[in-house]
């Protein structure tokens, strides 16, 4: 983190096959021990299972799935006098992003069973009807904040 000034974030290009950036974001995060050719053909063929239960453009499912899944609000504790409060606030677009992305893939990693592709194109298509483990996540976090709305005031 520098000293002066703020860091500039990276333009990442999109993914091979549908050219779009929140997909290649999402492969990258799939991806484990640097093996991304795995990542991609985990996300492709889930891409493939999608196409064939819902009869609906793969990609249009997943982005669907990833505005379900990104969170309005969250929680973020705050120092004051010596107490700790959990103060709800609004959450920036590449938060959302971002925790959309690690939610999703919890849940596909938590779930029984099955291959990852499997998985992953249940947990999309779940997530795509607003229901599933990341769906559930983040209704666990809207409720903490409208629960801690009194402390709102405490926001910075």
């Amino acid at each position: 983190m520098p000293r002066k000034g703020s860091v500039n974030k990276r333009k990442i290009a999109g993914d091979p096959k549908y050219g779009n950036q929140m997909a290649a974001k999402f492969i990258n995060s799939l991806m484990l021990d640097g093996k991304k050719s795995k990542a991609e053909k985990i996300f492709y063929d889930a891409f493939d299972v999608i196409a064939e239960k819902s009869g609906k453009d793969p990609l249009e499912v997943f982005l669907a799935a990833m505005e379900n899944v990104k969170p309005g609000i969250e929680v973020r504790p705050r120092r004051v006098g010596g107490a700790t409060y959990q103060v709800p606030m609004e959450v920036t677009s590449f938060r959302k992003q971002s925790l959309a992305i690690r939610w999703l893939l919890t849940a596909v990693r938590n779930r029984d069973g099955k291959s990852t592709k499997d998985k992953l194109a249940s947990e999309i298509l779940e997530a795509a009807e607003g229901r599933g483990g990341s769906i559930k996540r983040r209704e666990d976090t809207h409720k903490m904040a409208d629960a801690n709305r009194a402390f709102a005031h405490y926001r910075w």
